[in-house]
């Protein structure tokens, strides 16, 4: 099992920036993938960021402006968000991809509001 834990959200005027981090913890050798998504109210969760294998592949609505990296040294993942627009409100959750299965982060909420 892999265990996921978000930190990082807020509010912040559109335009603005956060950094958002995951820490992971368990059975991270098995981690293939890391990814984040986010969950805005009544609308499916939607694939924001994923790396895995050194490759990176982004949401078209947030290419340019989102930035995912990894450390595996310190078994984190990172979300960097420049230019946020109030349409990047939502709860942001980070994932990940093992053997095992696909563990989820209890989420982060973020708010991009003037």
């Amino acid at each position: 099992q892999v265990q996921l834990v978000e930190s990082g959200g807020g509010s912040v005027q559109p335009g603005g920036s956060l950094r958002l981090s995951c820490a992971a913890s368990g059975s991270i050798f098995r981690i293939y993938a890391m990814g984040w998504y986010r969950q805005a109210p009544g609308k499916q969760r939607e694939l924001v960021a994923v790396t895995s294998g050194g490759t990176t592949n982004y949401a078209d609505s947030v290419k340019g402006r989102f930035a995912i990296s990894r450390d595996s040294a310190k078994n984190m993942v990172y979300l960097q968000m420049n230019s946020l627009k109030p349409e990047d409100t939502a709860v942001y959750y980070c994932n990940a991809a093992s053997v095992a299965g696909s563990s989820w982060g209890q989420g982060t909420q973020v708010t991009v509001s003037s």
